[in-house]
């Protein structure tokens, strides 16, 4: 294993090389943090030079100990398969909680708002109640509450970074769904109402979040909503794009309701799963990120913003497109 970067430098190790972990790891290392980031290829695509990719199996707690030596950060942005949290899940997150807790090490958590359940109207806070309508939202809260015991008895330092719905660059789903359809002239996939408000969570401000939480005090043993965007329809995220592409016209829409997820389901994990999930997309859901704004003085990237630079990436990466 070697390290390419500073032996001086502060070491943050990020478990997970999906757009969140290397949006985490783009941040860290802007704030000049030596970053390592945990996948079990040992590979990984489009990050800074400095950022060392080590392979292994992070659910061997003894290999999470080891590539966390000297780590003052841990971040775990890893998970299984959608299909595979009830089972999987759970004791991924229990190993990589032994590396920083071996090593003494803060223990970021990226998390989502699943454990809330439905908002029955109301914008959700990390205050909200923690009623979980949805087989993972309860896995969630299980883990979640998992890290906070750990946090009030001393054994470990941590906090927990949530995101709401992602879009942008490098995040499979939205380039699958939307960008590439849209660029290349097609319909956009869509769930639920097309017309009531979602908050949605740009990715490249979900990194920035977790890397403030991983690098200031303030964020420990507390929940944090990573900044939001404005709330908007899903339709008016669609129009958004299309002006950004520079198309004129209404965008057109293919809406999956919950009944047709049912279906897909029966041939396909994924849409199984998310079917239970529906209630995000059928009725308003708003979600609001003023604590951490306000205590890390740090917002959303303004969403025209998030968009343009969620086509530039799509359009120059191409080859990820959905075959």
């Amino acid at each position: 294993m070697t390290n390419t970067t500073n032996n001086l430098q502060e070491l943050h190790v990020i478990f997970g090389t999906g757009p969140l972990g290397k949006s985490a790891a783009r941040e860290l290392v802007r704030r000049g943090k030596q970053v390592r980031m945990v996948n079990r290829s040992g590979k990984a695509t489009d990050l800074p030079a400095s950022v060392e990719v080590v392979g292994g199996d992070a659910y061997d707690a003894n290999f999470t100990r080891k590539i966390t030596q000297g780590a003052a950060t841990i971040y775990q942005c890893a998970q299984p398969e959608y299909h595979e949290w009830q089972q999987k899940f759970p004791p991924l997150q229990a190993a990589i909680m032994e590396g920083a807790i071996a090593n003494q090490a803060k223990f970021i958590v990226g998390d989502n708002l699943y454990l809330y359940g439905a908002p029955n109207g109301k914008p959700l806070t990390e205050n909200s109640p923690v009623n979980p309508i949805s087989r993972k939202g309860k896995v969630r809260a299980q883990m979640a509450q998992t890290v906070m015991d750990a946090h009030a008895k001393g054994t470990i330092r941590a906090a927990i970074g949530r995101a709401s719905t992602f879009f942008g660059p490098e995040y499979p789903l939205s380039g699958e769904f939307v960008f590439y359809p849209m660029l290349a002239g097609k319909k956009a996939t869509m769930y639920g109402s097309m017309t009531v408000p979602h908050s949605y969570s740009y990715v490249v401000d979900y990194g920035t979040g977790l890397a403030v939480l991983g690098t200031d005090d303030r964020s420990l043993g507390q929940a944090w909503i990573t900044p939001v965007l404005p709330a908007m329809t899903q339709q008016d995220l669609l129009r958004l794009i299309q002006k950004e592409i520079g198309k004129s016209g209404e965008p057109g829409a293919q809406v999956a309701n919950r009944l047709m997820m049912s279906f897909f389901g029966l041939f396909s994990p994924g849409a199984r799963e998310t079917t239970e999930m529906m209630y995000e997309f059928e009725k308003p859901y708003i979600v609001d990120s003023s604590k951490f704004e306000t205590t890390f003085g740090i917002k959303a990237t303004p969403v025209e913003q998030a968009i343009r630079e969620s086509i530039a990436w799509f359009k120059a990466h191409p080859e990820t497109a959905h075959k």
